[in-house]
């Protein structure tokens, strides 16, 4: 286990010391101030640090191990849901062996609310939590590395240069990875690629099940080594993203000026936004263990894309979108008239939500909640495709 003491989450006899670390952290207190007070906190940090502080030691008062700060996660969670009137759903979790430890690669929308709500889904299901794949560019300070390894997430050193180094980094990644699955018998949740999909489409990266191998035994098989970890697809819908105009104006500067510059620490901004911003519904529907026998990486891919794009449950906001950028058609409408709701007042909704913004970003976020309408389309027209290629090809009877 020392292999892995740089990126794995932290044990129940670390927790003290790391609770007394955040709680002293002054850097902490003063980013949760100019989070949730922003122009306060300017003049009168002084004065309300010490307040932040005590807060902190107060939430953390009862956190003597890993457990324990799930389970008040999981309480937190659900008053926030409450509180909100955010509604969440779940579907799949039955194909699921609460015994059993499960490899879940899922979409990715948003930074710490993914497997936040895979972790909401197993909970409240008596299964564990998920170990939480999280990159180390989220990690600008070291209070942020304590607060999400006791919240057993592990590292993904993105980071690092070198082609040696990069080897070394994602083979320890995949040795880790492995060992928690079959060893330490933990569940882990990974996105199906790098970052967020901030486009709305949703593809697996091939390197991701390649580095998943890396760590396996020379001489083991790649179907092998990949019915070891048990993978189970996991997809995630919002209906409303905290974050879409964010994602809409990065993509828009990358399209227009090529590169887009993050501020000094965006992305834990992105993480707040994400946690307390409006999400109206949210669903995680867990999909089926892949089937054994898959040689390759695109293989994997293929199967993984499929059931996320099948099983994703569209929310209003997707087909709205749809609508207003595309008009609509037969299967659309069908989709429509099973969630029975306002689609005149939806899409006033939406355009409300983006009048500030200027067309061009519009019409980015539009297509980033469309996208997924788009995705299960033509997956659809590409099954009936191949469903009649295969009749066409079928010998004829000969009584006939």
């Amino acid at each position: 286990m020392q292999d892995f003491d740089d990126i794995r989450p932290y044990y129940d006899q670390e927790v003290p010391e790391v609770i007394a670390r955040l709680t002293a952290d002054r850097e902490l207190a003063n980013t949760l101030l100019s989070m949730k007070y922003p122009r306060v906190a300017r003049f009168l940090g002084w004065l309300l640090r010490p307040l932040i502080r005590r807060a902190m030691r107060r939430a953390f008062r009862s956190i003597k191990t890993v457990q324990d700060l799930q389970d008040l996660i999981g309480v937190q969670m659900r008053n926030m849901l409450a509180s909100s009137g955010t509604g969440f759903s779940v579907s799949g979790i039955e194909k699921l062996q609460p015994e059993s430890s499960y490899l879940f690669i899922s979409n990715h929308r948003d930074i710490a609310m993914d497997p936040a709500f895979v972790n909401l889904a197993l909970y409240e299901n008596r299964m564990n939590t998920v170990r939480i794949a999280i990159g180390d560019n989220l990690l600008t300070k070291p209070f942020s590395s304590d607060l999400m390894r006791l919240n057993k997430s592990f590292i993904v050193r993105r980071s690092v240069t070198g082609r040696r180094e990069k080897l070394q980094a994602l083979t320890t990644l995949s040795r880790y990875i492995i060992f928690s699955l079959t060893q330490e018998h933990s569940s882990i949740w990974i996105a199906q690629r790098e970052g967020r999909a901030k486009d709305g489409v949703d593809r697996t990266d091939s390197a991701l099940i390649k580095m998943l191998t890396l760590g396996k035994p020379r001489d083991q098989a790649f179907a092998d080594a990949i019915s070891t970890l048990n993978i189970v697809p996991v997809a995630i819908s919002y209906e409303l993203d905290p974050c879409d105009i964010d994602k809409g104006r990065e993509l828009h500067a990358k399209r227009t000026t090529g590169t887009y510059k993050k501020a000094e620490h965006e992305d834990l901004l992105s993480i707040y936004k994400g946690i307390v911003g409006l999400k109206a519904n949210v669903h995680v529907a867990f999909g089926e263990p892949l089937p054994p026998g898959l040689e390759t990486a695109e293989d994997v891919v293929e199967v993984i894309d499929r059931q996320i794009i099948g099983n994703y449950r569209l929310q209003t906001t997707n087909l709205a979108a749809w609508k207003m950028l595309y008009g609509t058609n037969d299967r659309v409408e069908e989709w429509c008239r099973a969630l029975k709701a306002d689609w005149s007042e939806m899409e006033s909704r939406l355009q409300e939500r983006l009048a500030p913004e200027t067309t061009e970003v519009r019409d980015i976020v539009l297509a980033m909640y469309a996208n997924p309408v788009k995705s299960k389309l033509e997956q659809e027209a590409a099954d009936e495709s191949l469903t009649a290629t295969e009749n066409q090809s079928l010998p004829e009877d000969p009584e006939h």
